[in-house]
């Protein structure tokens, strides 16, 4: 009866401890939204691992110290304790169980390993690019085009083939859970399905260099429908990577809302500024009675700060935030196609044409 108080005892500070420490795991370590059906799997063996850690924890020490309180050495005790040689039976358990343990979560991991990285028949692949700091995605199935923010429909099997640039990068979205390296000098291959629409944030998960912390890209997870507008959108829109720097100049002076072509016209036509036409290399005179060579510094200046130099027989009456115009303008073609331009470079290179 005695030894059946001790044996419920222990039974129950286990159960305790065991309920306790869960609770400290859950606090400690909260798992992201799951956001994607490999997320499924992979955070039911994290529960369970979890239990088993805590169970046993729990095991070990409430035993160690349920015996070092209960049954110490009494006062005035002199007397040797009992010789106890070992206990076979008790031995074969405790090796053979965990061992037993070992190998099913062995087994069970190499199982959801191979189901989430089986990729689906109907995946849609899309190519990842992974460079010093920062990603690009391509549809090869939807449309020759580059996008700086992966946008996929919910409830979709996506194949995500990888590439390095340079180093070694890790493609993780932590609600997806799953994640790879890019390697350079090989394809490296992730499956997804997402399962919830919504926003999240694509890092690179191995460090890569200087900027590591801010290789970061937007994922979006939206509905067909909304995916396929986006896919018509993006297939409509320049690319500004596959155009050369004349090219996309010609747009920035035409096209594009800054306002070049109403006061500088591109055939010697007299405007509210000077003409482009022939316009570059050329020596102008200021109103200060100086003259200037027209080259890429001057225009730049120009540009940035229009009062700094005035041509003379012309007004100062060009806007003063063109600096932030194109910054925020380059700042969104890097955003959506993942391409990194100079629109000052693309306007003179546009001006050397115009001969």
């Amino acid at each position: 009866m005695k030894k059946a108080k001790h044996i419920i005892a222990v039974v129950v500070l286990v159960i305790i401890s065991t309920l306790f420490l869960r609770w400290v795991f859950t606090w400690l370590f909260p798992l992201p939204t799951a956001a994607s059906s490999q997320a499924g799997p992979i955070d039911l063996m994290f529960h369970v691992h979890f239990w088993l850690i805590a169970l046993f924890f729990s095991l070990i020490m409430v035993i160690m110290l349920y015996s070092s309180f209960v049954f110490k050495r009494k006062p005035g005790d002199e007397e040797d304790g009992p010789h106890i040689h070992g206990n076979t039976a008790l031995e074969i358990f405790w090796t053979v169980v965990p061992l037993i343990i070992v190998i099913a979560l062995g087994v069970w991991g190499a199982i959801v390993l191979r189901d989430i990285t089986t990729a689906a028949p109907d995946a849609l692949e899309i190519d990842v690019t992974g460079r010093q700091w920062s990603w690009s995605f391509e549809y090869p199935s939807e449309g020759e085009f580059k996008s700086a923010e992966m946008v996929v429909p919910v409830n979709q099997p996506i194949q995500l083939n990888m590439r390095s640039e340079d180093v070694l990068h890790n493609f993780w979205v932590p609600e997806f859970r799953v994640k790879q390296d890019l390697v350079p000098g090989r394809t490296t291959f992730l499956n997804i399905t997402p399962t919830e629409e919504g926003e999240f944030k694509v890092r690179c998960a191995e460090i890569c260099g200087t900027d590591h912390s801010k290789m970061l890209a937007e994922v979006r997870v939206v509905s067909q429908e909304e995916y396929d507008a986006w896919i018509t959108e993006r297939n409509s829109a320049p690319q500004y990577a596959d155009m050369t720097p004349e090219q996309r100049g010609e747009i920035w002076h035409s096209a594009e809302g800054f306002g070049c072509v109403s006061c500088h016209s591109t055939d010697g036509t007299a405007g509210v500024g000077p003409t482009w036409l022939g316009i570059y290399g050329r020596q102008e005179a200021l109103d200060d009675g100086s003259t200037v060579n027209v080259d890429d510094p001057y225009i730049r200046e120009s540009i940035f700060d229009p009062t700094a130099k005035i041509v003379q027989g012309f007004a100062a009456a060009m806007p003063t935030n063109y600096e932030e115009l194109f910054t925020a303008k380059e700042a969104e073609i890097l955003a959506s196609q993942g391409v990194e331009i100079d629109i000052v470079a693309d306007l003179i290179a546009y001006m050397k044409t115009l001969e």
